[in-house]
């Protein structure tokens, strides 16, 4: 970790969203929570994995606009390899897509180096935004330093990918932790709290009381501190019984807390649910089955379907509008752009998909082999045809002859009434 010195040297003192993301934010509980720290509160790790997760084994690609209005997808496009193949020599794309959404999920903003030669992009690049500092220089361009081993470098913003969270329309996202900080320090005091609770056998211990006329001397009370209390002290003593002599002078008094005056377990629950608010994630999606909902069932799936509106929509709209505005050359951005195949969340019902399919069929709006390469199946002879379903016909054919109802590949579409 860098020197508080070298940090004041690199970046200055005026920046504070850098000492933040080093040093933490202080919370009402008296926690200090860093991204580090925050990752360790299980509900923050599983919001962030699940949506990173999700996001980056989406299928994602490259299309160029027909002037019809239609679409064709651009696998020839240098985007497309970056994307779907080798966006680094380090990195797959689900590791790369995953590193960019979790940076936008906890720093609330994610940075990555476009390499160049020429117009046409090598590589992308992860860079750490922690170490990043955003500015405008003296014209109002915007421009990035970034501090890596090499010491600090100097971007443009052609030179830099970057992908902002939520926030007020400035320069910068805001960042989860920070702004999250009470709850997030209210469930790590929780955490600590239980941890104690159950570290000690549930027992909250008792009271010792020393009977004697004189008080005890610093040797005495360490004496009964190693020969009466730790013997006592953890889970693998609990059960032990305290044996005291008739003329000791002291007096033990258990301390009793049920379990519905501590109500550990409800306010960890609580805490579950409130980390899940700041990311929009319903808590059963994480394991976190509350108000009776089952894992299971069809209220999940609509679960879900909500979830892909409300909760994923917008993290792939930046993702997409941020990619085109910087990964695409200013000729290109009028007809192609990178979408995100959403489907692939609901690959898990086969029904649903069958349905889909069947209904996109029946209206001509998707071909035979374009849903065999959906599914990873096999193409097939005479699966380009699109196909409609005889059972509508416009309303001045109503009464006609019906003649064949789909022609054999090749021959022509019969005029009505032939």
């Amino acid at each position: 970790m860098l020197g508080l010195n070298t940090l004041a040297r690199r970046f200055g003192l005026k920046d504070s969203r850098i000492f933040t993301n080093f040093f933490g934010t202080d919370s009402w509980s008296g926690r200090t929570v860093t991204p580090a720290k925050a990752m360790q509160v299980a509900a923050f790790w599983a919001c962030v994995r699940i949506i990173a997760q999700t996001i980056a084994t989406l299928p994602v690609g490259v299309y160029q606009r027909r002037a019809d209005g239609g679409r064709d997808a651009a696998p020839r496009h240098p985007l497309f390899a970056l994307l779907r193949e080798t966006p680094n020599a380090d990195q797959t794309p689900v590791e790369f897509l995953e590193a960019i959404v979790a940076h936008v999920l906890v720093w609330g903003n994610a940075f990555v180096e476009i390499v160049r030669d020429d117009r046409r992009i090598l590589a992308l690049h992860i860079l750490q935004p922690d170490a990043m500092e955003v500015y405008r220089d003296a014209s109002g361009s915007l421009r990035y330093r970034q501090n890596d081993p090499r010491g600090v470098r100097e971007l443009d913003e052609d030179q830099v990918l970057h992908v902002r969270g939520f926030g007020f329309g400035g320069d910068l996202g805001l960042s989860t932790v920070e702004y999250a900080r009470q709850t997030l320090g209210a469930t790590m005091a929780t955490d600590e709290a239980a941890a104690r609770v159950f570290a000690n056998g549930m027992r909250p211990g008792g009271v010792l009381t020393y009977k004697g006329e004189r008080g005890l001397t610093p040797a005495q009370r360490e004496q009964v501190r190693e020969s009466l209390i730790a013997p006592l002290t953890g889970t693998e003593n609990t059960g032990r019984t305290l044996l005291l002599e008739g003329n000791a002078g002291f007096e033990w008094q258990s301390v009793n807390m049920p379990p519905r005056d501590a109500e550990l377990l409800a306010n960890r629950a609580w805490h579950v649910e409130e980390v899940c608010r700041w990311f929009g994630v319903p808590p059963i999606l994480i394991g976190h089955a509350s108000s009776g909902q089952t894992m299971w069932g069809s209220g999940v799936e609509q679960i879900m379907l909500g979830w892909l509106t409300l909760g994923l929509r917008p993290y792939l709209t930046r993702l997409e509008q941020a990619m085109k505005r910087s990964l695409l050359a200013p000729e290109d951005r009028a007809t192609f752009y990178v979408e995100f195949t959403v489907e692939g969340i609901l690959r898990a019902d086969s029904a649903g998909r069958a349905e889909m399919y069947s209904k996109l069929m029946q209206v001509g709006g998707i071909t035979p082999n374009q849903i065999a390469d959906r599914e990873n199946l096999p193409r097939f002879e005479g699966g380009d045809v699109h196909l409609v379903n005889s059972t509508l016909v416009p309303i001045n054919q109503a009464g006609a002859r019906p003649g064949r109802v789909q022609p054999a590949p090749g021959e022509p579409i019969p005029e009505p009434g032939q």
